[in-house]
């Protein structure tokens, strides 16, 4: 499933998508799990710094981190991430 152009205001580099879970994370209220199935690495204007937007199946943001570039954004996934391989995909 493709991402829109932009998640939260930033505008979409990379994604990756899965139907199964990458896996799952807390809410921001603490509740879960959310069951993350979108991966995106954003870019705010002109800013140099990117994030890796974490997302559920409606490629809503539920948590997010900042990196210095986006090939570290892509290689720097966490061990919850993992039960799928991510392909990503340039936009």
């Amino acid at each position: 499933m493709t991402p829109p152009s932009h998640l939260d205001g930033a505008r979409v580099l990379a994604w990756a998508w899965s139907d199964l879970p990458f896996g799952h994370v807390a809410d921001a209220h603490g509740a879960g799990p959310v069951a993350i199935h979108g991966l995106a690495v954003c870019r705010y204007g002109d800013e140099a710094q990117v994030y890796r937007f974490s997302c559920d199946a409606q490629w809503e943001t539920v948590q997010d981190e900042v990196y210095a570039g986006e090939d570290e954004a892509r290689k720097q996934l966490p061990a919850q991430y993992r039960a799928v391989a991510a392909a990503w995909h340039g936009s």
